[in-house]
């Protein structure tokens, strides 16, 4: 099955590829998209296998090496030599595996709150959670994701985006088959290893106050990437492209243009 996939923007331009976290859907992007656009690119944006237009089951051995198959796929499909990628947590973590399978196909990368290795604070926080799909079901484990997501302030402003954001996830759920399967592969994820072999340009951008991954992930990223550099903000928490995404936009879009003089 091909995944669904969106390209936005000039078709001339340079492209970018939007790899979303653990929701797996391309929507996720909507405050970055625009201002990409904007700047000139193309950009690429899917729903990753197993979620939202992409569904169908995963086995129980799923892996980030497979998620990284499917971008590589996705970039033969539409004729892209090269991209630059951009991932959220689960999705940084599938952009570091494809530096490694593919690197003359990824020119830089942009990882946001992720990592390279488990650590003991996000596997707690991800057995909690599925402790909850299975204890409580689906909706409890939608209800939770907030909580995980964004910073508490945020959230009490926006409880009525948040609301629906509940409701729209609760029916789109992927199955907790499908949600099982997800979160072991980035469990298991480990390439700390091999990072040294990523020469490429990367942006870790972090938010001291995620809950779900410790900003000392990030840390781990800039002492073995070569081609590191940190935007680091104290407000945000862990889906703080969203929820302070002027920042985060500015920050990308000035990493990108410096690779890219001719925009």
């Amino acid at each position: 099955m091909a995944l669904h996939t969106e390209i936005h923007g000039s078709a001339d331009g340079p492209v970018v590829l939007l790899s979303s976290g653990l929701g797996g859907s391309a929507a996720y992007w909507a405050r970055q998209v625009p201002a990409l656009v904007e700047a000139g690119f193309k950009v690429i944006a899917y729903d990753q296998r197993g979620t939202g237009r992409s569904r169908q089951a995963l086995p129980d051995d799923y892996r980030i090496e497979d998620m990284a198959l499917d971008v590589a796929q996705i970039l033969d499909a539409t004729g892209t030599a090269e991209c630059h990628f951009v991932g959220h947590a689960l999705g940084g973590l599938v952009g570091l595996q494809l530096a490694l399978d593919r690197p003359g196909q990824v020119r830089s990368l942009t990882l946001i709150n992720a990592w390279s290795e488990p650590n003991p604070h996000s596997s707690r926080c991800f057995d909690a959670r599925l402790t909850l799909l299975s204890a409580a079901g689906p909706r409890a484990f939608v209800e939770a994701q907030p909580i995980f997501l964004y910073p508490a302030v945020w959230s009490a402003a926006n409880a009525e985006r948040i609301r629906a954001e509940v409701e729209h996830a609760l029916e789109h759920f992927p199955g907790a088959a499908t949600m099982r399967a997800r979160i072991g592969a980035l469990l298991r994820f480990n390439v700390t290893p091999r990072l040294a072999e990523i020469g490429v340009p990367t942006l870790l951008s972090v938010a001291q106050d995620d809950v779900l991954v410790p900003s000392t992930c990030s840390d781990v990223l800039a002492r073995h990437l070569s081609g590191a550099v940190i935007h680091s903000v104290a407000y945000g928490a862990h889906a703080h492209n969203l929820t302070a995404a002027d920042d985060f936009n500015q920050a990308l879009l000035a990493f990108l243009r410096n690779l890219e003089p001719a925009l």
